[in-house]
């Protein structure tokens, strides 16, 4: 069964409403430049709130280990997702997100271990969430567990999984009234998709 990640969480209603929708995970995003941005301790009033069984994930830009492990802990966090920077491997669960252009994917793969490899749309300052899809075929053949990310929608997440065969999805903007504001007939309409094309 793919992993179904609904990122850009801010709210206890879209959190719940994905949850219930079949959600596997949401996001959270700690970096303050996103428009997405969220507190530590406004997270943990979420995840505090959630079923069981739903991973929570923290979104995190070039930061430092020892701010991602206490905001990890302080807002509830199961797995955290990293942005930017290579750093020496974590010693806690993590994922780390690539562009999908960087050369050094395949290699850091190899190497790495982190639990999954999120690939996104290459997006500048904007780090992504730019609601813009890439060329699928160039991560169809990497090694390890992938969650693909970048301009997935209830309109295209059941081609991408056929197509590609992640491990994972991921979804942000094209769910959205606003940025930070699930739309929840979206968030349903996604789920469903992308559990037609994994029957």
């Amino acid at each position: 069964m793919t992993l179904i990640k609904i990122c850009g969480i801010t709210t206890l209603d879209d959190a719940l409403h994905a949850s219930e929708a079949g959600a596997s995970a949401l996001g959270f995003n700690f970096w303050p430049r996103s428009k997405r941005y969220i507190t530590p301790a406004a997270a943990a009033a979420i995840t505090g709130k959630l079923p069981a069984g739903i991973l929570k994930a923290g979104v995190f830009v070039d930061a430092p280990e020892t701010e991602f492990t206490a905001i990890a802990s302080h807002a509830g966090l199961d797995i955290v997702q990293l942005h930017g920077a290579r750093q020496t491997p974590p010693s806690i669960r993590h994922w780390l997100a690539f562009s999908a252009t960087e050369e050094s994917i395949r290699a850091t793969m190899e190497t790495s271990g982190a639990e999954a490899f999120l690939i996104d749309t290459p997006a500048g300052d904007e780090r992504g969430g730019t609601g813009r899809t890439f060329d699928w075929s160039l991560v169809r053949d990497l090694p390890g567990r992938i969650v693909l990310a970048g301009g997935l929608g209830p309109d295209n997440v059941a081609q991408a999984i056929r197509q590609v065969r992640p491990w994972g999805v991921d979804a942000c903007s094209r769910l959205e009234s606003s940025p930070g504001r699930k739309d929840h007939a979206l968030v349903t309409e996604f789920i469903r998709a992308a559990r037609s094309a994994t029957i």
